[in-house]
């Protein structure tokens, strides 16, 4: 079963939308090849050999006449075109066969020549530090494989994303079962084999709350490590929220005064409450004045409730449920201040928003690209769950952006929504295709310095 969610519809991650890399180039497969790594695509382009060898003769005469200027010799006027094609020869070879030396120096501004541009100083792709983050839930396995880039941003160079349903049965039973584990541990595999194929600088590998609560969960991890080679760390739920918050900054304008950031997971969902009507710190997670963890989501709740036959009077119930946890936590009034105002919003990380998102842009078939950063507004949200919970499951399934292996999921996580948007009312929500993964990536490249160096880390 795979997940539509990859991660590799964002090649940049940071920005309020991904772009995608350049057009026509080629994206090759992750592995290895001869013995060694093979990056799975790269940014950075090289001159064909036939322009090369067009522009042998002229690189030559360039040579020369570089070593008599180290040599102190006299070099005429008339030299000088020339001269300044070999100031930048670089230029000259990658340059198409049809321009000629002296039209690329026409071309250039009248600065000097030997003076690189900033872009030149910065490292190639394939020598910029490699992070990873990987994070197993409840119902997903997800791997995404980064490269820092410009401050507070990175480029996804490989990426996985896999249902596996760790979590499944486990509400009933209080264990992992085993075609459940057998399933996660496979999707391990394949994330082990994509780290050991690179040379990862940092990484961090995490389980949430199936892992947390269930009585074998430190077995199954041991498990792990012997099959895939991979030690997983389960993490609290207050890291777990933290983690969320770093992952989704750039989607937080400037002018925002507040925000009630969720994720619906698939045993638990996180919300935080982050207040920005004061001076605004480069980490969002330093304005979180509230959080909660609910242990409940997607798969929990639909395994109660059941998930394939829902009538509104079990959608109804659901909510109910959630609601209840809700009013139980302390802090939800902690964003009193700035409920009223346009400049709050709420904003939504999980399968659940995506999917909203990606029904009411009536995609043919799910685009990140078009998701990640989306704003719906509460007409648009009650319309998307009006129309989801009047479908049967069949009608689910046949959605693009449902598909089988959602369509017994989505109501329960429309129920929590629902539930959220009950104590927290906006007239906005923006959507995330990003969270975890992101919000680890971020942490490890701003600890290790990444961008205090032009991209280049510490040595």
């Amino acid at each position: 079963m795979e997940d539509h969610d990859t991660g590799a519809g964002a090649p940049e991650v940071g920005v309020s939308r991904a772009s995608p890399p350049p057009s026509g180039q080629a994206s090759p497969p992750a592995g290895r090849h001869n013995g060694r790594p093979v990056q799975a695509w790269s940014g950075h382009g090289q001159a064909g050999d036939a322009s090369q060898h067009q522009n042998g003769q002229n690189q030559k005469a360039k040579t020369r006449k570089r070593r008599k200027r180290r040599r102190g010799r006299k070099v005429f006027a008339r030299d000088d075109a020339r001269l300044a094609a070999a100031g930048v020869a670089a230029a000259a070879v990658s340059a198409p066969a049809s321009r000629s030396p002296v039209a690329i120096v026409a071309a250039l501004p009248s600065v000097a020549p030997s003076r690189p541009e900033p872009a030149a100083r910065r490292p190639p792709l394939q020598e910029l530090p490699v992070f990873a983050a990987l994070d197993l839930g409840t119902n997903n396995c997800r791997l995404l494989v980064a490269v820092p880039t410009r401050h507070g941003q990175f480029r996804v160079i490989d990426a996985f994303s896999r249902i596996v349903r760790l979590g499944e049965g486990l509400t009933a039973n209080g264990r992992l079962g085993q075609p459940a584990m057998d399933r996660a541990v496979e999707a391990l595999k394949i994330c082990g084999d994509k780290l050991r194929n690179r040379k990862i600088r940092k990484a961090r590998l995490i389980a949430t709350e199936a892992c947390r609560t269930a009585a074998n969960g430190a077995e199954f991890l041991d498990r792990v490590e012997r099959e895939a080679g991979l030690k997983l760390e389960i993490i609290d739920r207050q890291t777990e929220a933290r983690l969320a918050v770093s992952g989704c900054g750039s989607l937080v304008d400037r002018d925002t005064q507040g925000v009630v950031l969720f994720d619906i997971g698939g045993g638990s969902s996180e919300i935080a409450l982050i207040d920005l009507t004061g001076h605004r710190s480069p980490r969002l997670a330093n304005h979180i004045v509230s959080w909660t963890s609910l242990p409940v989501g997607v798969v929990s709740l639909a395994e109660r409730f059941g998930g394939r036959a829902v009538t509104r009077e079990i959608f109804a119930a659901m909510v109910d449920d959630v609601a209840v946890r809700l009013h139980a936590f302390d802090g939800r009034d902690r964003l009193s201040h700035v409920l009223a105002s346009p400049k709050f919003h709420l904003l939504g990380t999980s399968g659940t928003v995506t999917t909203l998102a990606g029904v009411h842009l009536d995609l043919e078939r799910y685009d990140r690209r078009r998701v990640d950063g989306l704003w719906m507004d509460r007409d648009s949200v009650d319309r998307m769950v009006e129309k989801l919970v009047g479908w049967d499951f069949q009608q689910r399934v046949a959605n693009p952006c449902i598909g089988a292996d959602r369509a017994d999921l989505v109501l329960a996580g429309c129920a929590i929504l629902e539930a959220i948007r009950a104590v927290w009312p906006s007239e906005r929500l923006r959507v995330a295709d990003r969270g975890l993964r992101e919000g680890i990536l971020s942490e490890l490249m701003a600890d290790d310095g990444v961008w205090r160096n032009n991209g280049r880390g510490r040595a």
